[in-house]
Formats: C-alpha cells, sequence, structure tokens
C-alpha cells in the first residue's frame, strides 16, 4: 500500500452500516416470515398518525394482511379478507356476530392513510377503522375509504414469530 493511499485513509469517512429494516419499514418486494410462512410483501398502507402499517403479503395464491402498530412495543395482528356487507360508516355496530362468534369493539379511529403497491384501497386518503376482539382473542377488522368497506378476521401474532427475510 501505498503513503498516499495510507494517508488518504486516515483523512477518509468510514463507510456507513447498513442499516436492517424493520417490519414496519418493509415495502413491495420485500420477503418476511409469518409464523413460519415465507410471504412476498405486494402492498403497504402507511397510516403516520398512528405510526401504524398494513402489509399486503403473498404467498402463492393466498392473500393475508399483516397489521403492525407500535406502541410500547410493536403489535403484530394476522388476517384474511372475509365477505361481509356493511351499508353506511355511520351506521357500524359495537357489537359483530360472525361465524358463531361475538366480537366486541376494541377500537376505532380515522386517519389519512398513504399506499403503496397492490392494497385493498389503490390510493391514498382519509380511511376509517374499526377493531374488533372476542373473548377468546380472535380478532375483527373493519375499513371504511372511498365509500367501500373491507373486512378482515384474524388473529395476534408474537413478535417472535415475525422476522424479515430480505428487504431490498
Amino acid at each position: 500500500m501505498s503513503i498516499w493511499k495510507r494517508i488518504g485513509n486516515l483523512f477518509s469517512k468510514p463507510v456507513p452500516q447498513e442499516v436492517q429494516k424493520s417490519m414496519l419499514n418493509l415495502s413491495p418486494g420485500d420477503i418476511c416470515e409469518v409464523s413460519l410462512v415465507t410471504y412476498e410483501v405486494t402492498g403497504r398502507t402507511h397510516n403516520r398518525g398512528r405510526n401504524a402499517v398494513v402489509l399486503t403479503l403473498r404467498d402463492g395464491s393466498q392473500i393475508a394482511y399483516l397489521h403492525i402498530e407500535e406502541r410500547e412495543q410493536l403489535q403484530y395482528g394476522l388476517y384474511k379478507p372475509i365477505d361481509g356487507r356493511l351499508d353506511n360508516p355511520a351506521e357500524v355496530p359495537t357489537t359483530l356476530e360472525l361465524d358463531d362468534y361475538t366480537f366486541f369493539l376494541e377500537e376505532e379511529y380515522e386517519g389519512y392513510v398513504a399506499a403503496l403497491g397492490q392494497t385493498p384501497f389503490m390510493n391514498g386518503g382519509e380511511q376509517h377503522v374499526w377493531q374488533y376482539q372476542s373473548d377468546d382473542s380472535r380478532l375483527l377488522r373493519v375499513e371504511w375509504q372511498h365509500g367501500r368497506f373491507m373486512l378482515y378476521e384474524g388473529e395476534k401474532v408474537i413478535p417472535g414469530d415475525v422476522k424479515v427475510i430480505r428487504a431490498s
């Protein structure tokens, strides 16, 4: 190594280490694992006001949605879309009965979301969300945006069952 190269190395800045992506930062094209199933992220809906993200996940022909919210710690819920219909966002009940389960309204909120990739609502905008839970910890999520409802049924996922495989 020449003397000039050694002197240059003394004054050069160190190469910054690559920051690993967290589940909150994943975007379409990334790969993650949830409960031992590997998924490709195909869409992302981000609610900055709540520091929450809903990732659209694809495993072959199966589509799932991972709701991630950062509170005191990261909370995860894995959802599958279900058929259902509600008529008016002003008339969403506090108790819903579905397949012999009773779901109780746990949280209701609204906020601006940004959508990226393949999501149930292709454009960002104001979104209203109702989150329900049954006595045996089953989850139900109702979203309303642009005059359209989406319903999802799911379950909580422990943080140890979620990891990033490959991030772009």
